[in-house]
Formats: structure tokens, sequence, C-alpha cells
């Protein structure tokens, strides 16, 4: 009776407290199969209806989390994933992404359907060199945050962190950053041009091209200095094998002929 009860608890994997649900190393375990939470690198535990996020802070090596879909309110525990690169919080009830200031390694963040209601509210991110992609609205899955309803929200969230490739699923750097930068040039001639002609107008300035000289040309590839160690390693290390070889095929030359120099026992008569 006493193993059933113990089984029975991981089963259940999740402790209530005031009727919410937390995060329990046994819940973690049955769902990873891993012994040690340090172990664990993936988690999705979508649509559990978890409220608190109990142990998860011990899983210091996590890089990969799925916590959509529940009723997740305070981050805290996620300030100690130094390790997180990808982290799914849509639908939840977060109203804070203070912790996740701390979340160096971050790359890619999904907070649509929340309660965040201010720009200000992300300030703590701009600190994540590493952060690519943001979503804070997803249409498809008609999820948003009341910051969404300010109509140049994008816009402000491009400006606060200049190093994002994609924002709510749209991309808007790497090769299409020059295109985004041209559409928003080109708004802002329109709009100072956009008044009637007076007196004072300014002459109509020379058309420039929309591009640098040379931009559509192939662009050679670039080598970093640790390939660069790397390709000159290998090559020392090719150089030593071949000599091994060649003293290798010099060694059995030489005893292959020292073996027939030795007379036959055969031959000799007695």
């Amino acid at each position: 009776m006493e193993g059933r009860g113990e089984a029975g608890e991981e089963e259940e994997g999740e402790e209530e407290d005031g009727g919410a649900l937390r995060i329990t190393p046994q819940l973690l375990k049955a769902s990873t199969g891993e012994f040690a939470l340090e172990s664990i690198l993936l988690l999705r535990l979508r649509g559990r209806g978890i409220a608190h996020l109990g142990c998860l802070g011990d899983c210091t090596s996590l890089e990969w989390l799925d916590l959509s879909g529940n009723a997740i309110t305070q981050l805290g525990p996620l300030a100690a994933l130094k390790s997180l690169a990808v982290l799914n919080l849509s639908r939840n009830r977060v109203t804070s992404l203070e912790p996740l200031g701390s979340c160096h390694n971050l790359q890619s963040l999904n907070v649509a359907g929340n309660l965040l209601s201010s720009l200000q509210q992300l300030r703590c991110l701009t600190g994540l060199r590493r952060l690519e992609s943001l979503r804070l609205r997803d249409p498809l899955a008609r999820l948003a945050n009341p910051l969404c309803a300010a109509p140049a929200y994008r816009a402000a969230l491009a400006d606060m962190f200049p190093g994002l490739k994609a924002i709510d699923g749209e991309r808007v750097s790497g090769r299409g950053s020059e295109l985004y930068q041209l559409c928003r040039d080109l708004d802002s001639s329109l709009g100072r041009g956009g008044g009637s002609a007076g007196a004072g107008a300014e002459p109509p300035r020379v058309a420039q091209p929309w591009v640098e000289a040379g931009f559509w040309e192939p662009r050679p590839p670039r080598r970093s200095s640790i390939m660069e160690e790397a390709y000159k390693q290998f090559g020392e290390v090719l150089q030593e094998c071949r000599e091994l070889s060649r003293r290798a095929d010099d060694t059995i030359a030489q005893a292959e002929r020292a073996l027939n120099s030795r007379p036959d026992p055969n031959s000799y008569v007695f």
C-alpha cells in the first residue's frame, strides 16, 4: 500500500496550494523522465492549470520551456534559468516580466495573451542582447496584450529593441531590416511633403538609389578567427598523421627485409 501511495503521488505530480496548482519535483520528473532536475533541457507543461512555478528554478540547465495556456501570474523562479533560450508564456496572467531580465541567454519570447498594459513593463528586457524574437500578439490564436491597442506599439518595440529580428512573428531585421527602415523613411518624407506647395517650398531633391552600390552583389563568405585556428590545427594534425604513416611504412619495410634475410630452417640438411 505504501508503494502504491508513492506511485500515486508521482502520477499526480502537482500539489494544491489554496486551490492553485504548483510545479513540484514529481511533476518535472514524470514529465521528462529525468531523475535530476539539473539534467532537464526541454520542458513542455502546456495547459496544466499551473498557477505557481514552484521548484522550476532548480532546472538550471533548462534551454526550452513551454508554459502556455496556464494561470501563471508571477515569474520569480525563472530568474534562475541562465541557460534558457526559448520561452513560451502565451495565454497566462502575467503582469510583470521583471525576472526575465536575468535570463541573459534568452533568444525567443512569446507573451501573447497576457496582461501587459505598458511598454514600460518591457524595459527590463532591454539588457537581453541575444533576444531576437518577441511576440506580444498572435492574430491567428486571437491573443494579445492591452498594450497592443496602441497604434504604433510595434514601431516603439523596434526602437526599444534594435536587435530584434521578428516582432509578433513578422520579420523586421536581417535581410529585411533595410526594407523596414526604408519604409519608415518613406513614410516620414511623405508626411513632411504632404502639405500644399507654397512660395517657401523646397525644390525637389535629386533622386537617390534606395540601396547602396553593390548591395545586390553576392558577399564573400566570412571566416571567423575560431574557424581559421581550427583549420590551422587540423592541417597540423593531418601533417603529423602523414609523417606517422611514412614512419610506419619504413618500419614495416625494414622488418620484412630482416625476415627475408634469415636463412630458411628447412634448408639445412642433417
